[in-house]
């Protein structure tokens, strides 16, 4: 069966605050080149990029796509709080689209409602302060974990997030609300333990295919800093949070794993999420996992943890993406799912 897959992406001629200058950096083009390689290997579909936000509305109009491969995490026009704006018009223009639909989005780019929503349904979490902007900082017990309420790629997330004492909090709270001004704010229970990524590619009624857990290993990262994926992890290649940080199975005893797998699948159906999604879990210094976030619309990218999970089943990153590419179209047009890309 051969399909017209248009793919859409981030358009590089606007400006990104959520990257280093705030603009498209050379990685950006690079991880493009790859994903095109990566595609390339799906010889049953036509593959075609959408890059031209300015045109997109119109484009959309005049050139219906067959099928969308939404890839566009950056948000229209790569504002990350429009990001739910891209199915919401291709909604509106009934074109069929891979992944979460625009409510899910809008619930999950809200991290303390995400939160919310799991504790509601037994899924345990830190203990959480929300702070609007104003707030003044509470009495919370240290270490803690400040971060943005809202926001993509780890913006806001430095070594400074971890913090002591009240000094450091107030401190960083400060820096946070100078760099980003009018955002809420989350101080977290500090997890100390092993922290584990899980993918799901499916949908509820249709049954998953649970890629492999995937856990980050700190090891070779300089132990005067804190053991976190920074924004430096994701964004900057001369960080020691980009260099010396690793990704390998997960150890975890299979009853852990299998209840892990479970809390996925039951916030997967509902945030109404579809297609694919990937949870992050960290462990607190008992030992005790607790959700971090739930991202909806996960990196797509050749090193990004799904394509490390899906290496860890024996997929390449091309057979990775055919399972999402057949799962959204199993959802939308009804069709059998053939995993490839083995090996």
């Amino acid at each position: 069966m051969s399909r017209t897959v248009t793919v859409l992406l981030g358009d590089p001629a606007f400006p990104d605050r959520s990257k280093p200058g705030g603009k498209f950096t050379p990685n950006d083009f690079f991880q493009v080149d790859k994903l095109e390689q990566a595609l390339s290997e799906i010889s049953d579909r036509h593959f075609v990029y959408w890059s031209d936000h300015t045109r997109l509305i119109t484009g959309l109009r005049e050139e219906r796509p067959e099928f969308v491969l939404n890839f566009c995490d950056t948000g229209f026009r790569n504002e990350a709080r429009y990001e739910l704006h891209i199915p919401a018009l291709l909604e509106m223009l009934d074109v069929p689209y891979s992944g979460s639909g625009p409510v899910s989005l809008g619930i999950c780019y809200d991290k303390a409602m995400v939160r919310a929503v799991a504790q509601a349904h037994g899924v345990p979490v830190p203990g959480e302060v929300f702070l609007r902007p104003g707030d003044p900082l509470p009495e919370i017990g240290y270490p803690a974990f400040i971060k943005p309420n809202h926001g993509d790629g780890s913006v806001g997330i430095t070594e400074a997030s971890l913090v002591n004492d009240t000094g450091e909090a107030e401190a960083y709270v400060r820096k946070l609300r100078g760099e980003l001004p009018g955002t809420d704010l989350l101080v977290q229970e500090f997890l100390s333990g092993d922290e584990y990524g899980l993918g799901l590619i499916g949908n509820p009624g249709d049954g998953f295919t649970a890629l492999p857990m995937l856990e980050v290993d700190y090891e070779a990262l300089d132990p005067e800093l804190p053991r976190l994926l920074t924004y430096g992890s994701k964004m900057d290649p001369d960080s020691p949070y980009w260099n010396q940080i690793r990704f390998h199975e997960s150890a975890l005893d299979a009853a852990a794993e299998s209840q892990v797998k479970q809390w996925c699948v039951d916030l997967f159906d509902r945030l109404q999420l579809r297609d694919y999604a990937r949870f992050d879990f960290r462990a607190d210094a008992d030992g005790n996992l607790k959700l971090m976030e739930v991202n909806p619309n996960p990196a797509w990218c050749w090193d990004g943890k799904l394509a490390h999970m899906g290496h860890l089943m024996g997929l390449s990153h091309g057979g990775v993406l055919r399972l999402i590419i057949e799962t959204a179209e199993k959802r939308c047009f009804g069709e059998k799912i053939s995993v490839e890309g083995r090996g």
